[in-house]
C-alpha cells in the first residue's frame, strides 16, 4: 500500500513541477549595457563587421577552436556568421538584418545545437556627451523544453553575465584604440 502513496506522491509532484514550467513566459529578453569612452560610429564598427567579433565575444574564447565561416559582405546587412563548436557553444549562425551606422544594429541568431531556436539581437548606440552607451538585447520565445531549461539552469542569467563580459572586453578594446589614436 506504501508504494502506490509513493507513486502517487511523485506522480503528483511532478505534475505540479510540470504545471510551474508551463506557467512561465514563453517570451523572453536579456538586455546589457555599458558606456564606452568613444563615439558611437567608433564603437559600431566592431558590432557591424561580424569578423571584429572574435576580438569581443565572449563565445570565442569559451571555444577557440571552434570552427567559423563569414558569407555575403564583410560589414552591414547580410553579413553572416557561422559557428561550430562543443557543448559550450554549440552551432548556429546569425545574419544582420538592419545596420544604421552609430545608431541600431539587429541580428538574427539561429541557433542549431544544443537547442534550435531562432531569436533576434540588436545593439543601440546612444551618444552621452563624447561617450557611447551601448545596450546590446536579445529576445525570442521559449516553448515547454526550452521553458524546463531556463527553469533548471537560469538562462537568462547566464546571457545577462556573457554579455556584461562582451560589452567589457568591447569597452576595453574601443578604448584602448583611442588612446593609441590619441597619441599620434
Amino acid at each position: 500500500m506504501n508504494i502506490i502513496y509513493i507513486a502517487a506522491a511523485v506522480v503528483f509532484l511532478l505534475a505540479l513541477f510540470c504545471a510551474y514550467v508551463a506557467s512561465q513566459s514563453s517570451e523572453f529578453k536579456v538586455e546589457r549595457s555599458a558606456t564606452i569612452d568613444a563615439p558611437p560610429l567608433v564603437v559600431f564598427p566592431h558590432v557591424n563587421d561580424l569578423h571584429q567579433w572574435q576580438e569581443w565575444s565572449p563565445w570565442a574564447k569559451m571555444d577557440p577552436n571552434a570552427r567559423t565561416t563569414y558569407d555575403g559582405p564583410v560589414a552591414g546587412v547580410g553579413a553572416a556568421f557561422g559557428w561550430a563548436g562543443g557543448k559550450k557553444i554549440g552551432q548556429g549562425r546569425m545574419t544582420i538584418t538592419d545596420s544604421r551606422p552609430g545608431e541600431s544594429l539587429q541580428i538574427r541568431l539561429e541557433f542549431e545545437k544544443p537547442m534550435k531556436a531562432t531569436n533576434i539581437a540588436r545593439f543601440t548606440f546612444q551618444p552621452v556627451g563624447d561617450k557611447t552607451t551601448v545596450t546590446w538585447s536579445m529576445t525570442g520565445t521559449y516553448n515547454f523544453m526550452g521553458k524546463l531549461f531556463n527553469v533548471i539552469i537560469n538562462c537568462d542569467g547566464m546571457c545577462a553575465k556573457q554579455f556584461d563580459q562582451g560589452l567589457a572586453a568591447m569597452k576595453s578594446i574601443v578604448e584602448k584604440r583611442q588612446e593609441v589614436a590619441s597619441a599620434r
